[in-house]
């Protein structure tokens, strides 16, 4: 397995707090399968309006998916989304301090063209740049442009996203002309420059794990974001990956993500959710899990996320009050020993708005770095 270097980066878990941030609303429809939930467009200002309400309530980070076909249905879920490299860089003249997390698929971009576009944008943000890199994909998704490795299997596909990271690093990191003749990905001389900002290279995070995924992610990434369909099984799945990692020579963050639907009493949360239900859009969700082949047959088990959205939810959830709210993180961050949450919202400007007065403020103070 290829090594990474470990550099300090300006996080709170650095120094033992934790991270939080935002999933940006690249694509319509959020992250609830309803047609009763608040319209999210996926737009260029709906999206500019959250990132300059995570940078002013204090949040350390954004990250944008990259999104390339939706799952259809009566909510249209994700069929009009944003490039996310794109949206980025332009988020990042209009911050100054938060984290600027894009995605890249391995299997669509040259490696020598994101080293490029990621020191890119790291000089755009001041040195604020991170990669998420997806080794994985769905078949409609990449078939559709004619861009699905009928050859690669799941394993496989780690296999060269591995080899594609190591050329990454590389040209970030090394001076001259590179040179590589891996099994997948080749380099002739290959010049990047300028490099990073970031000393040696800019913040690197993965999800996934499979066996496969935890490895990948233990030996070329800083960040895992993790699963499971409770508290227990996601507290296995993160103390495994620290395990493996501490075990190989390095430390790797975990991450969850957690849908958060705050409201001024419990109550009034149950009812808004009860709202969202009622709207379920079972089109779409049929859709996606074609898109998910049902159940991830490489792995041989159904896949969390869409095990999840047959509540109409794509991801973890939280209602209630903001006191509920902050004693329901408090309990699965210390239950499960992540060291930071992803968040997202039905309505992000309501939500970050909420989150700043009590929930954000109590979670400082509770996880101080």
């Amino acid at each position: 397995m290829p090594r990474i270097s470990s550099p300090v980066f300006d996080l709170p878990s650095e120094n033992g707090g934790k991270d939080f941030g935002i999933f940006m609303p690249i694509a319509n429809g959020g992250w609830i399968l309803s047609t009763t939930a608040p319209k999210i467009d996926g737009s260029y200002e709906y999206n500019r309006r959250a990132a300059v309400l995570a940078e002013e309530i204090g949040l350390d980070f954004i990250m944008s998916m990259a999104k390339f076909r939706g799952y259809g249905g009566l909510n249209q879920q994700w069929d009009i989304s944003l490039d996310s490299t794109v949206l980025m860089s332009a988020l990042a003249a209009q911050t100054k301090r938060v984290k600027i997390w894009t995605t890249f698929q391995t299997l669509l971009h040259n490696p020598a063209v994101v080293a490029k576009m990621i020191t890119t944008l790291d000089q755009v943000s001041n040195g604020r740049a991170g990669l998420n890199v997806v080794p994985g994909a769905f078949k409609d998704e990449f078939a559709q442009m004619g861009a699905w490795p009928e050859t690669l299997g799941h394993d496989a596909r780690y296999d060269y996203a591995s080899e594609w990271m190591s050329a990454v690093r590389r040209l970030w990191e090394e001076k001259g002309e590179i040179s590589a003749n891996g099994q997948y990905i080749k380099l002739n001389h290959c010049i990047s420059e300028p490099k990073p900002i970031q000393k040696p290279r800019p913040f690197v995070v993965a999800a996934g794990q499979s066996e496969k995924g935890m490895d990948f992610a233990i030996h070329n990434t800083d960040a895992l974001f993790i699963g499971g369909r409770d508290d227990a099984e996601m507290r296995d799945i993160s103390q495994k990956a620290k395990e493996k990692a501490k075990a190989a020579g390095r430390r790797l963050r975990t991450y969850a993500m957690a849908i958060i639907v705050q409201e001024e009493t419990d109550a009034k949360a149950e009812n808004t959710m009860n709202v969202f239900r009622e709207g379920f859009d079972e089109e779409g969700f049929r859709n996606m899990l074609r898109s998910y082949g049902m159940i991830d047959a490489e792995i041989g088990k159904e896949n969390a996320m869409t095990a999840r959205a047959r509540t109409g939810f794509m991801a973890p959830h939280i209602a209630g009050s903001s006191a509920t709210i902050i004693k329901r993180i408090e309990q699965v961050i210390d239950e499960t020993g992540l060291d930071g949450l992803m968040l997202i919202f039905p309505d992000y400007e309501k939500g970050l708005k909420n989150l700043a007065k009590e929930v954000l403020p109590a979670l400082r103070a509770r996880y101080s770095a």
